[in-house]
C-alpha cells in the first residue's frame, strides 16, 4: 500500500511555506493557504481560489487537507451537545465533541485512538489501545467542530479546546504539543493557551516536562481516589506512578509555573462520594493550589457502577469549600443521551447490533 500523502494540517506556517520555497513557489502563497485552512475553512484545495492554480495542482498531486468524515452524528435531545465519530484513513475511528455553554463553545478532542491507560469506568479505557494520533489529526478535530458552527451560523466561534477525549495526552506527547501549537498560530484558529485544557490520568513524567517547558496550558489531573490501594483499582496506571509521586510532580508542577490544577474526580455512587472521601480528598490536596471538578459518572457497558446523586455532590463541595477552603464545581453532565462519554460512541459502533 502506498504511503498516505502528507496531511496539511500536520505542518506548521514555517514549514508549509519552506515546502514551498522547495517546490520554487514564492513564499508568501504560504500566508493564503494558511489562511485558507484556518480562516476560511476551506475542505478541499479547490475551496482555495486565491491560492494560485500551479501551487493548487501541485499540493493536490502530493499532500492532502487531511479532514476525517463523518461515520456517524449524534445530537443531544437539549440541544447543547453534538457529538462526531470521524473514520480515518486506516480503519480506526475517533470521537470529537462539540458542547455549547453559556457565551462559549467547547471541542472536545482525541488525543489517541483508542487509550492504554484502562481506567476501568471509560469506554475508552475498556476498548484498549489502537495507535497514537498524528499533530494532523488532532488540529482536524477542532478545524471540523469550527466549521460546522461556521456552516450553522452559530453566534460563537471555536475559542474552547479540552484535551478530555478518547486518549491520554500526555502519552502521545509531542503530536500533541505540537497540535497545540499549531491551533494557537495568532494566523489562525488562534486559540488562546489560557483556553485549552490537557486532562492526565497521571502520567508524571509528562507532567514534570509539561513545567520544565513552561507549557501555559490548563492542566487537569484525574484524581478519583484519595488511597493508592483504591486509585490503582480505578486507574490501574497508578501502579506504575504511585500516588505519592503523583502529587509531589502536581507540587513542582505548582511550584514551577504558578499554576493552579484542576483535579478531577469521577462521582461513582457509595464508592467514592462520601463525606469521609470529601475529607480524604482535603487532606490530600492541602497546600496545592487547586480546584476539584466533580464529574458524575457516565455509565458504561463494562462497568457496574453507579453516578454520585446530586445531594451527594453538593454535600461533597461543602465539605471542600468550609472545612479545607478548596474551590470545587459540579461538571455539567452533557449529551448523556447520546453516549457523549469518551470511547462510548466508538464503542456502540463496533458492537454488533
Amino acid at each position: 500500500m502506498p504511503a498516505a500523502r502528507p496531511d496539511l494540517y500536520d505542518l506548521t506556517r514555517d514549514e508549509l511555506q519552506r515546502l514551498l520555497v522547495r517546490w520554487n513557489f514564492s513564499p508568501v502563497h504560504a500566508a493564503t493557504l494558511w489562511r485558507g485552512l484556518y480562516l476560511e475553512l476551506a475542505g478541499s484545495f479547490d475551496a482555495m481560489p486565491e491560492v494560485p492554480a500551479k501551487v493548487r495542482a501541485r499540493l493536490a498531486e502530493e499532500t492532502r487537507v487531511g479532514l476525517a468524515p463523518v461515520v456517524r452524528a449524534t445530537d443531544s435531545g437539549d440541544g447543547f451537545t453534538r457529538k462526531f465519530l470521524l473514520a480515518l484513513g486506516d480503519g480506526c475511528v475517533i470521537e470529537t465533541v462539540l458542547m455549547r455553554f453559556t457565551g462559549r463553545v467547547t471541542a472536545c478532542v482525541s488525543s489517541q485512538a483508542g487509550c492504554a491507560m484502562g481506567c476501568v469506568f471509560c469506554a475508552t479505557g475498556q476498548a484498549g489501545f489502537q495507535r497514537q494520533l498524528t499533530p494532523g489529526e488532532i488540529v482536524a478535530q477542532a478545524v471540523h467542530v469550527a466549521r460546522v458552527l461556521r456552516a450553522a451560523r452559530e453566534p460563537h466561534r471555536l475559542r474552547n479546546v479540552v484535551l478530555m477525549g478518547m486518549g491520554e495526552p500526555l502519552h502521545n506527547y509531542e503530536a500533541v504539543m505540537r497540535a497545540v501549537d499549531i491551533l494557537r498560530d495568532q494566523n489562525g484558529l488562534a486559540l488562546a493557551a489560557s483556553r485549552i485544557t490537557l486532562s492526565t490520568v497521571g502520567v508524571v513524567p509528562g507532567i514534570v516536562r509539561l513545567a520544565d517547558e513552561a507549557r501555559p496550558l490548563h492542566l487537569a489531573v484525574s484524581l478519583h481516589a484519595a488511597t493508592q490501594e483504591e486509585r490503582a483499582a480505578l486507574v490501574p496506571v497508578a501502579k506504575k506512578w504511585p500516588l505519592d509521586e503523583l502529587l509531589a510532580a502536581c507540587r513542582y508542577y505548582c511550584e514551577k509555573t504558578g499554576r493552579r490544577i484542576f483535579f478531577e474526580w469521577t462521582l461513582i455512587a457509595g464508592r467514592n462520594d462520601s463525606a469521609a472521601e470529601a475529607r480524604a480528598v482535603g487532606r490530600l490536596l492541602r497546600g496545592l493550589p487547586a480546584q476539584v471538578n466533580l464529574i458524575p459518572l457516565n455509565p458504561t457497558a463494562g462497568y457496574d457502577g453507579a453516578p454520585g446523586r446530586s445531594e451527594a455532590a453538593r454535600r461533597f463541595q461543602k465539605i471542600l469549600a468550609d472545612e479545607f477552603s478548596l474551590p470545587s464545581t459540579v461538571r455539567q453532565r452533557r449529551g448523556l443521551d447520546i453516549a457523549a462519554g469518551c470511547g462510548q460512541l466508538a464503542g456502540a459502533a463496533h458492537r454488533p447490533s
